[in-house]
């Protein structure tokens, strides 16, 4: 009988037919665990997007492509980069004992660099364009231990490295760090516990595969991944340190990687926001080390324009780590250890990288069904700090670029 009170109650008042009344306690918790099962109800969103972009190299270099770039790795050259459809049940915490999902496919030129061996991983191997599944998990939330609880997930999942994501809509510019595209995973498949310890401490630990690996691994060796995370001063100041242990050398289960990164997010004010994201990485295999900062600053003109400028250096220091790849194939043969590797990709040597990138956020409205614009312009300055010409079909120590990147949320 409480429950049907309740539940009679909820309609009635959500059709405005009725008048204050006064509930004993079990009823109103009848009445509040009704109304939170009804918003679990709806939870289940079907969203996407789609970017497309262009980067002009103002030395045109022959080869076409931008050294040091990935997901803008072609020069002169408009791209389809992503194509995202995704279906997502995520995970609600009030309820108690809650379960989720996300299932995410791709289509488009970045794919060529997320994908995760075993899966789609020779799909379309020819072409620029190659579909892939960026993420596919099961999420539950246990309310154990804590007041915040655990949440699990279990699957296919991005890694929780650096301030820059396979997704274009969280990040501020187009193109991306040297950080980003050399120095930390993209994806990982395994399970990753998720512990609030707090309201300002978060402690993550799982166990993967490896980096960017999923039905097959390179060596077949599991690997650690987690971090901490702290929320301090209302959520205006945030630290993100994360780590990747394991080994990841093809055929090789005993050299361990450690890559790491340490990202602050500082709300400076309503309109100003500070970003500094911290890495180092070392390969025991190769007896190679990485390392470097970047750094942004981003500034809400209004609520449609937001300017924004980011500098990094970084440093590889044995030129293992960055590369340029000639072939659609190239990353996933890198990353199975395959010797055949077309002789036009190319390594940076030893060298020491600074980049300066400015760009603008432009949002215009748009019209249903369409969920979001942003046309992101920006400014590029790529440089080598040793006696490396890294650039520019490998003949300058410096690269200009202007890009654009549209994209249309759904």
């Amino acid at each position: 009988m409480t429950a049907v009170l309740a539940a009679a109650s909820f309609i009635a008042l959500a059709a405005g037919q009725a008048k204050a009344q006064t509930l004993t306690p079990a009823e109103e918790d009848a009445q509040k665990n009704f109304v939170e099962q009804q918003e679990a109800k709806s939870r289940l969103a079907i969203y996407g997007w789609i970017e497309a972009g262009f980067t002009g190299n103002v030395n045109a270099p022959k080869d076409n492509q931008n050294f040091g770039r990935l997901f803008d790795d072609r020069s002169n050259e408009f791209v389809m980069n992503q194509a995202v459809i995704t279906a997502e049940r995520v995970l609600d915490p009030k309820v108690g004992f809650d379960w989720g999902f996300k299932f995410q496919f791709m289509f488009g030129t970045d794919a060529r660099f997320i994908h995760s061996l075993g899966l789609l991983d020779h799909t379309m191997r020819s072409s620029l364009y190659q579909p892939d599944i960026p993420e596919a998990y099961l999420s539950l939330h246990l309310p154990i231990f804590t007041a915040g609880g655990v949440d699990l997930k279990l699957g296919k999942f991005v890694t929780l490295e650096g301030a820059e994501t396979i997704d274009p809509r969280t990040n501020p510019f187009y193109s991306h760090t040297y950080i980003f595209n050399f120095a930390i995973p993209f994806n990982h498949t395994g399970a990753l516990f998720t512990l609030y310890a707090t309201k300002w401490l978060n402690l993550l630990a799982g166990v993967t595969r490896g980096v960017n690996t999923s039905i097959d691994d390179n060596n077949d060796s599991a690997a650690f991944h987690g971090g901490i995370g702290l929320h301090l001063n209302e959520g205006k100041f945030v630290v993100s340190a994360a780590t990747h242990i394991g080994p990841e050398t093809p055929h090789n289960n005993h050299d361990l990687r450690y890559l790491n990164t340490i990202t602050t997010t500082w709300k400076i004010t309503d309109k100003l926001t500070s970003i500094t994201d911290l890495n180092y990485t070392h390969d025991d295999g190769a007896d190679a080390s990485a390392y470097g900062v970047a750094q942004y600053l981003t500034y809400a003109i209004s609520d449609k324009i937001t300017a924004k400028i980011r500098g990094e250096i970084w440093r590889d220091a044995q030129g293992f780590f960055a590369a340029q790849f000639a072939d659609p194939q190239d990353p996933i043969r890198a990353l199975e250890g395959a010797p055949a590797i077309d002789p036009r990709t190319v390594g940076g040597g030893r060298t020491t990288y600074g980049a300066l990138t400015i760009g603008l956020d432009i949002k215009p409205p748009v019209p249903k069904p369409l969920t979001g614009l942003t046309i992101r312009p920006e400014l590029r300055i790529d440089h080598s700090f040793s006696d490396t010409q890294p650039f520019n079909d490998s003949s300058d120590d410096t690269m200009f670029t202007a890009a654009i990147d549209v994209i249309i949320g759904f």
